[in-house]
């Protein structure tokens, strides 16, 4: 496999979101598909194949952000503390990666590139980026969960986003 085709396969992995994200959309997603019910981890778990102490981390985080109420006691369980339809994934999956470094030359603090800082990549990948997050702030909790989420580039109305609480 020639360098410039491994180059483009790395680059392709990194463009992942993270195991994290992907646990916190589809306990969100479970917990929209089950508004009435108060909700487990366990039973999130056990539907999704995630281990519950990873799930446990992510449902605490979403707590944090405002996004999960977790109710106590012997009956208690989780449920969305806010409207799925105000949860856009855009800002959902910006407070769940730890980073959008998707080359080494993201990161300042580890840019090894003998052509950063005289290289229009960066550029090109940061533009990619933003439209990879602008399309998913088109799409809310709700859209996923109904199949209606919108066509790439096509203009709302005017939604609500809900503010979450930072967390970082």
């Amino acid at each position: 496999m020639n360098a410039s085709l491994l180059g483009i396969l790395e680059m392709h992995a990194a463009m992942r979101l993270t195991s994290y994200t992907d646990y916190a959309l589809r306990a969100l997603m479970h917990l929209a598909r089950n508004r009435g019910s108060l909700i487990t981890i366990q039973d999130i778990a056990d539907r999704h194949g995630i281990a519950k102490n990873h799930l446990s981390k992510v449902i605490h985080h979403m707590g944090v952000l405002g996004i999960v109420e977790t109710v106590r006691g012997r009956n208690g369980g989780l449920r969305l503390a806010v409207e799925p339809e105000n949860l856009r994934i855009g800002t959902l999956v910006r407070e769940t990666e730890p980073d959008f470094f998707i080359a080494e030359c993201f990161d300042k603090d580890h840019d090894a590139c003998v052509y950063s800082g005289n290289c229009r990549l960066q550029q090109s990948l940061q533009q990619a980026t933003g439209a990879f997050l602008a399309v998913l702030d088109e799409v809310t909790l709700e859209d996923v969960v109904t199949g209606k989420a919108p066509v790439p580039g096509m203009k709302r109305g005017a939604m609500q986003s809900v503010p979450l609480k930072r967390s970082r």
